[in-house]
């Protein structure tokens, strides 16, 4: 049995005082996108070195523990995930499928709902594109038009849009966060959203009906056409993907078939797409995607390091400690997973590498107290998606607030769905709602930690 030692988690702390000491330093220095200079993979290697030199046994034993982490069939098929995500995002946009999502549902929105229909079109092309940054790239001159012509506040309406996008990538499947969640957990992505929808569906409806009220009194009767033309058959991969992953297809099968679908819609409308083209997309997807590949493969390798060491052990002793002053339930596990997770997030600014890093530890908080493991993803996400979308040094408020021009200390406290998300998070786990969805079948057992 390992020994618990908090000494295996000092390679953790070491990455996390890189990380944001770096992020620190460059803000002070008054440098754009600052917690974004240092590349989180890079910044994990001298974590690594200290990882191996703090581990017991010969040198080549602790090389082998570190690459059976790096090839952990989870990692194996997150990688594979991501890339695939990454060649359909690159692909469905590459034949004007955001243009026409945004362009269709600005043509249909009515001038009295502006707010609520920009929060909407943010959430369903998040969802669809599976990412927040690039719902925000995309829609945020947008945005900013909209505001303009509806003579309504822009923190008000560059937050709408930053609290969709958040949404979206919540429950995207294509979601790196979703890949990660879901993965560490060793659960299913649809049961995943199940659970995450039950609790950000509430969220939303209550930020729709706040902003709708917020936008009464304005000129939102100014007309807010669509800047462009659009064909709904661009919008056809999106849905397609979205569907078959709520059916439960094997999401490897899903994207695939996503990027096979994009790429016939856009050999058959555009005549100047070629196979070639076809294929620089879905390589320009992969490419996209290689920072997080990189640095998921590292942290798997990480964190087998660690846990053979015995800090994942020492943790779970605490959190135990902790736990036993009340009583040991459920309840404590999720508060215990939502803090770690949260926490983490704040530490990284990015919500990936926080899910990523305390996966393991939500795995083993889920087993001990009993927490179902897709409530564990589902909180793992929900926690991690709510902290990002506040933090005025995240890339999301970062860039919204860049293409706005507005100040991302004062965009934060205009993201109304990302503190109603934290609180109705907070309140399922003290309400004990949602329920669990029936009896789990047995885990798959995965080695990440």
């Amino acid at each position: 049995m390992t020994k618990a030692s908090p000494l295996a988690l000092l390679p953790l702390l070491l990455f996390l005082a890189l990380f944001v000491g770096s992020g620190l330093w460059f803000q002070a220095r008054g440098v754009e996108m600052a917690f974004y200079q240092i590349s989180a993979p890079v910044a994990i290697l001298p974590a690594i070195a200290l990882a191996l030199l703090l581990a017991r046994g010969s040198l080549n034993g602790r090389i082998e523990t570190f690459i059976r982490g790096v090839g952990d069939h989870t990692i194996v098929t997150m990688v594979l995930i991501y890339l695939l995500a990454g060649g359909f995002a690159s692909v469905a946009g590459a034949v004007g499928g955001v243009e026409a999502t945004v362009n269709f549902g600005l043509s249909v929105i009515p001038p009295a709902l502006v707010l609520p229909g920009l929060f909407v079109i943010s959430a369903f092309v998040a969802t669809a594109m599976g990412t927040s940054m690039g719902t925000v790239a995309a829609i945020a001159p947008i945005a900013v038009g909209v505001a303009d012509a509806a003579e309504l506040p822009l923190l008000l309406t560059i937050g709408t849009l930053v609290g969709g996008a958040m949404f979206g990538d919540n429950l995207s499947i294509i979601s790196d966060t979703t890949i990660a969640a879901t993965r560490t957990q060793g659960v299913e992505m649809r049961d995943k959203f199940r659970m995450n929808f039950r609790i950000a569906l509430p969220a939303a409806l209550l930020t729709m009906v706040w902003l709708y009220y917020q936008g009464i009194g304005q000129d939102t009767a100014a007309q807010v056409n669509a800047p462009g033309d659009y064909q709904l058959i661009r919008v056809l991969p999106y849905m397609a993907v979205l569907g078959l992953a709520v059916m439960g297809v094997n999401v490897l099968l899903v994207l695939f078939a996503g990027i096979l679908l994009a790429g016939a819609i856009g050999l058959g409308l555009q005549p100047d797409y070629s196979l070639a083209q076809l294929s620089k997309d879905i390589y320009a997807g992969y490419t996209g995607m290689q920072e997080i590949l990189v640095l998921s493969l590292l942290i798997g390798g990480l964190g087998a390091m660690m846990k053979s060491g015995g800090g994942l052990a020492w943790l779970a002793s605490a959190i135990d400690r902790l736990g036993s002053r009340g009583e040991r339930s459920p309840c404590t596990g999720e508060l215990g997973i939502g803090a770690a997770v949260a926490l983490t997030n704040a530490c990284t600014a990015n919500n990936t590498v926080a899910i990523l890093l305390t996966g393991g530890l939500a795995r083993d908080i889920a087993d001990r107290y009993d927490v179902d493991p897709r409530r564990s993803a589902s909180l793992l996400d929900i926690f991690s998606c709510a902290v990002q979308g506040l933090l005025p040094y995240g890339a999301q408020v970062l860039l919204a607030s860049s293409l706005a021009g507005v100040s991302p200390l004062e965009l934060a406290g205009s993201i109304y769905y990302c503190w109603l998300l934290g609180a109705a998070a907070l309140a399922s786990i003290f309400v004990g709602l949602p329920q669990n969805l029936g009896r789990l079948a047995e885990r798959p057992a995965t080695d990440l930690s």
